[in-house]
């Protein structure tokens, strides 16, 4: 790589311009900064990875803030009441640079009760050159007398073809190709996450020998399933070999493959079936998305199987994801699954 920073850090955007999968909140935001709206507080929520925290600073220089007064705090070890206290009387102190004080408070809902409640005085009634960003991935933790005087953005997570172009972007301006496939499964390893599926990019390409990335190299990096064992699963469940499923199920656990990965290549791939078998023409699109050898199995399963996979099929393994999280046996959502279709 062309330097030694994290990708998610060399790549993490720097300017409203420049943010990808969060418009609405960044066509608000702007419209707020135009009008000279200004809010004394803001609380952004979503999963990691979403783009809160670079929001958060891209926001802050925005309205003018100065890098020495802009403040970061992390609540999961600065969200103890005595924290919040000195915080308070930091806060009416003057701006040494500029307009406005923004902190920005991640992982609010780390802070203690106690804490909370030194900070809600501050809210109340916050010194006119002060702005507070609070930034969450749980605020049901967050009084709601605390979320009642913040302006409240909720961040999506980013869809797979968003993640799958920022993984094709960065791979090209690190000097790496990857296969249509490679950047694919990335993506949806990433798992709705912007810094997670950098950081996976990051060791795939820490791990390459050239600069060409194969999907079976990501396979090896990663720990995802074989695309073989996934294939030989979904045309077991076609075929209702529950013995076949059950062998490439347990193979694939073997190898410490995570049953939710599974479960969601699995998916996209009898998605795939029923695409290929309705809508004519889709073969070109998905011949970028999955190998010549995934393909094969795709347009055998879509003209052989059309009567036992099917949306039926399909609606099944999507209500397994119900129990993926909490089964305490890997792979037990996917064999009752295939138990069940196959009438057993």
């Amino acid at each position: 790589m062309s330097s030694n920073l994290a990708l998610y850090t060399k790549y993490r955007p720097k300017s409203f311009e420049e943010v990808i999968g969060q418009e609405q909140i960044v066509k608000t935001l702007q419209g707020s900064i135009k009008a000279g709206g200004i809010s004394h507080a803001y609380l952004f929520c979503g999963s990691r990875g979403t783009g809160k925290t670079s929001i958060a600073r891209i926001f802050a220089r925005a309205i003018g803030a100065h890098n020495d007064d802009i403040y970061e705090i992390d609540a999961a070890s600065n969200g103890l009441v005595e924290d919040v206290r000195a915080l308070r009387d930091a806060v009416h102190t003057v701006p040494l640079h500029s307009k406005y004080k923004v902190y920005i408070i991640d992982e609010v809902h780390m802070m203690s009760k106690s804490g909370f409640n030194a900070l809600l005085k501050t809210l109340e009634e916050p010194p006119k050159h002060v702005v507070f960003i609070l930034a969450t991935t749980d605020d049901n933790k967050i009084p709601e007398t605390i979320v009642s005087r913040c302006q409240s953005f909720r961040f999506e997570k980013p869809s797979q073809s968003i993640l799958k172009t920022l993984v094709e972007t960065v791979s090209k301006k690190e000097g790496y190709t990857l296969e249509p496939a490679s950047s694919d499964l990335i993506a949806l390893l990433g798992d709705g996450s912007f810094r997670d599926t950098l950081g996976i990019l990051q060791k795939v390409i820490a791990s390459s020998a050239d600069k060409k990335i194969s999907q079976k190299e990501v396979e090896l990096v990663t720990g995802a399933p074989d695309s073989r064992l996934v294939n030989s699963f979904l045309k077991a469940i076609a075929a209702r070999d529950v013995e076949a499923g059950l062998t490439a199920l347990k193979t694939a656990m073997e190898h410490g493959v995570e049953e939710k990965v599974f479960l969601d290549l699995l998916l996209r791939k009898i998605r795939a079936v029923m695409m290929f078998r309705f809508l004519v023409g889709s073969r070109k699109s998905m011949a970028l998305d999955f190998p010549s050898e995934d393909m094969v199995v795709i347009e055998e399963l879509a003209k052989s199987a059309t009567q036992t996979l099917t949306s039926k099929e399909l609606a099944e393994y999507l209500r397994a994801y119900e129990y993926v999280r909490t089964s305490a046996v890997p792979g037990l959502s996917l064999e009752l699954a295939l138990l069940r279709i196959a009438g057993k």
